[in-house]
């Protein structure tokens, strides 16, 4: 079995994004030689997060407003985490959309539905952080 391992970093410039990182995904997967097997992608970090769906604008918005709305970045003193930090919203809108993703490979290409996308979900931005690509198969 062969293993290969790739962290994608991201400086955000903006409290929450979403990032289609898909073609990085695929192009790790070309790296690594692999063509039967699985891909982990997870987000290294509490604040952000790693999901599928679909490279839509419209979802996108809809997300950031039904975050918003289930976990309120302001008035930030209604948290008891923000403690000298403001992002105990991030923490909980990552949790809602979850830490990684485990896709199948299947004769050296991504088992991806129809519109199906990886994305990198950033909830607290504005400073450097990363997501793991872990392959592991023949």
């Amino acid at each position: 079995m062969k293993s290969y391992r790739k962290e994608l970093w991201f400086e955000v410039p903006t409290r929450r994004a979403f990032i289609n990182i898909t073609p990085e995904v695929e192009a790790c997967l070309g790296e690594s030689g692999i063509k039967e097997g699985l891909v982990l992608v997870n987000a290294m970090h509490i604040t952000a997060s790693v999901f599928i769906n679909d490279d839509e604008p419209g979802l996108h918005h809809d997300y950031d407003v039904w975050l918003e709305k289930l976990a309120p970045h302001e008035p930030v003193s209604r948290y008891h985490h923000n403690v000298g930090e403001d992002n105990a919203d991030a923490h909980m809108k990552r949790q809602i959309m979850g830490r990684e993703v485990v896709l199948a490979v299947t004769d050296g290409r991504l088992d991806l539905g129809p519109w199906e996308q990886i994305f990198y979900g950033e909830f607290d931005g504005r400073r450097k952080k990363r997501a793991l690509i872990k392959i592991i198969g023949e």
